[in-house]
């Protein structure tokens, strides 16, 4: 396998990741827990979901620039021979980990305080705020995908 392929096979798994786990999260696990869930274990169920699945959020965060920076170097020598499709999915990147920086260090922590005083208004209208965040970072994630999609081979 060569270099390039090895690296943007860790770069596709990574995005996968990302983005896959937002899809599921908001299309199938939300849908099925407000079917079945009281608010107070919904929102128990959540923090919980935001905890394991952020690992692998931030691992993504870490392998997606790296990769994205070597299939650079690996493929145009360099961002300023890249194409303009290169920089809007490097753009799309940045704006996606802003969007989950403000859930990680804004969001999230106000939705465990709720919880764990067992507010559920307040947890309720926390997980709210996150749920439309995400739903953005899906919206731009789905572009993104779309984007390196039209581009086999990058």
């Amino acid at each position: 396998m060569s270099p390039f392929a090895m690296t943007y096979a860790l770069h596709l798994l990574a995005a996968l990741v990302w983005v896959g786990g937002m899809f599921f999260a908001w299309m199938i696990l939300r849908p099925a827990a407000v079917g079945v869930l009281e608010a107070p274990a919904r929102l128990k169920l959540w923090v919980e979901v935001f905890r394991r699945f952020f690992h692998w959020v931030w691992a993504a965060v870490l392998v997606l620039p790296i990769t994205g920076v070597g299939m650079l170097h690996l493929r145009f020598a360099g961002f300023e021979s890249a194409p303009r499709y290169v920089h809007i999915m490097m753009g799309l990147y940045i704006a996606m980990l802003a969007l989950f920086l403000r859930v990680q260090v804004l969001q999230l922590p106000e939705l465990r305080r709720a919880v764990a005083a067992e507010d559920w208004p307040s947890g309720g209208a926390v997980l709210g705020r996150i749920r439309r965040l995400v739903g953005i970072n899906l919206i731009l994630g789905l572009v993104l995908a779309s984007i390196a999609a039209a581009r086999p081979g990058f």
